[in-house]
Formats: structure tokens, C-alpha cells, sequence
């Protein structure tokens, strides 16, 4: 279930780098405290997901392996 500041952010089938592209070119545009949902199959997110988050300037709120891949989600913190 999502809340109203909680997006989906579907990236199943894109490799590395471009999850973390995607995510932080999504992220520049919503307001702080906004969380996105990540969904990927790429298997180095589960690196670089967590990596980007943590020198961005966001939290990474939960993180999970799915039958596809991994979900993750990312309260933006930084303006």
C-alpha cells in the first residue's frame, strides 16, 4: 500500500548504472520528504542503491529482495 507521498518508481529490466540515474534524475524533482518506492531487477543495486541514498543525503527507509529482484524505499531528505 502507498501513501499519498510515496511514488512507485519501476526500473525491473534496467542494468547498472542506470537505476541509480533514473532514481536520483526522479528525486531532483519531488519535494523533501517525499518516499519513493524502487523496484529493480538490477542485482548490484542492492550496492548501489543503498550507497547512492547514503551520499545523496537520503534515507533508505526499508530495503527487500523480491521474487524479481529488490524493493526499496527512499524518503528524499535533501532540498
Amino acid at each position: 500500500m502507498t501513501s499519498a507521498t510515496e511514488l512507485v518508481y519501476d526500473l525491473r529490466g534496467l542494468k547498472c548504472p542506470l537505476p541509480v540515474l533514473k532514481t536520483r534524475r526522479k528525486l531532483k524533482i519531488l519535494p523533501a520528504g517525499t518516499d519513493l518506492l524502487i523496484e529493480t531487477s538490477d542485482p548490484l543495486a542492492v550496492i548501489d542503491i543503498p550507497h547512492f541514498c547514503s551520499q545523496e543525503g537520503h534515507r533508505l527507509v526499508h530495503s527487500e529482495q523480491t521474487p524479481s529482484g529488490h524493493r526499496f524505499l527512499i524518503r528524499k531528505l535533501a532540498p
